[in-house]
């Protein structure tokens, strides 16, 4: 199956009319050829999707060593531009004593926040004061894929 995707991305690519497409192009082309996986009805879109992971974990350790090998420089080739940027500084925070112990503090409200939410009694902080039962917020549920 995995040739059969390769050999079916190979003919999507051929189909572009630009040597060089652009990133638009290629997302436009991209979802075009997923769409006619799936209307097709011909193919197991679970392996198929299962060859695009494995073919895109392939793609992306290629692109990522290649990379490496490009440095510093500045280029404009092939329609990409690629343009160098110092990483820069990041302050250190944590070298205050005063910045450690007002995490820590936070650190400690969470807690305090989290048995008051769980809890079906109320909960007061160090000071008497009752720590409130805070609202919350759902996350986006995902499909994770491990292989």
């Amino acid at each position: 199956m995995s040739k059969d995707l390769f050999m079916m991305l190979r003919e999507q690519e051929v189909a572009t009319s630009n040597f060089l497409p652009t990133k638009k192009e290629l997302k436009q082309t991209s979802e075009q050829f997923a769409k006619s996986i799936v209307d097709d009805g011909n193919h197991n879109i679970k392996e198929v999707y299962a060859q695009a992971l494995r073919l895109k974990e392939s793609l992306t350790t290629i692109e990522a060593t290649l990379k490496k090998q490009l440095g510093e420089d500045n280029f404009e080739e092939f329609g990409l531009v690629g343009t160098f940027r110092n990483g820069g500084n990041t302050t250190n925070y944590k070298d205050d004593e005063k910045y450690l112990e007002i995490e820590q503090q936070l650190k400690h409200r969470k807690g305090l926040l989290d048995m008051a939410l769980k809890s079906d009694i109320e909960i007061y902080d160090e000071e008497g004061v009752q720590v409130p039962k805070v609202s919350t917020t759902p996350r986006k549920s995902s499909l994770a894929i491990t292989f």
